[in-house]
């Protein structure tokens, strides 16, 4: 992974069906895609969001948000969001790059940001935004046998997405688009 980030290749964003095509103004923010470094094998860490929330309520999500004015870049958003939300130091993060900005249905320019994390994860939820987090195997994620492509129909439109259900888990939308890129990212390079 390392090797792949230092190489500078690029990988095809992948876009919601629903924004094609649109001059929409969309909010800036970014993403920890935190791969944590375990010894049995590398996992991703992902948070369910709380079901209270206005944005994306009770869906899983890598650890981020909206950028600030008072953020120096997509990295360092993605750091302190991280760092906010379940408590990863940044410290403990070795950023790899950025993937391609990922354009969202509901208003959002997303910059996902790669990292490694190294153990131990002395994590602190906030429970006003995070439900609970969970780790699926990087491997599984990166299987492309495991990307399903699904639609649903959202006020008369149909709209097609990435899924990835794991252990009871419904892992869709940005957050398997942003895992089908970087498997992209890692395995196809510049095909589409």
């Amino acid at each position: 992974m390392r090797r792949r980030f230092s190489e500078g290749v690029v990988a095809p964003p992948v876009t919601e069906t629903s924004l094609r095509d649109t001059d929409r103004q969309l909010t800036p923010a970014a993403v920890l895609v935190p791969v944590v470094l375990r010894l049995t094998g590398a996992t991703v860490l992902l948070t369910q969001r709380t079901t209270h929330l206005r944005d994306h309520a009770g869906q899983v999500s890598f650890p981020g948000g909206r950028c600030e004015e008072s953020d120096a870049s997509a990295e360092h958003t993605a750091l302190r969001e991280a760092e906010e939300e379940v408590g990863i130091a940044p410290g403990q993060v070795e950023i790899l790059g950025r993937l391609p900005e990922y354009r969202t249905g509901t208003g959002f320019v997303v910059t996902p940001v790669v990292g490694l994390v190294t153990p131990p994860l002395n994590l602190k939820l906030d429970d006003f935004e995070v439900a609970e987090v969970f780790e699926p195997p990087l491997e599984f994620l990166l299987d492309k046998a495991n990307h399903q492509r699904q639609t649903m129909e959202i006020r008369g439109q149909r709209h097609e997405f990435w899924a990835m259900p794991w252990q009871g888990y419904f892992i869709w939308g940005a957050t398997a688009g942003m895992l089908v890129t970087l498997h992209r990212f890692l395995f196809e390079g510049v095909e589409a």
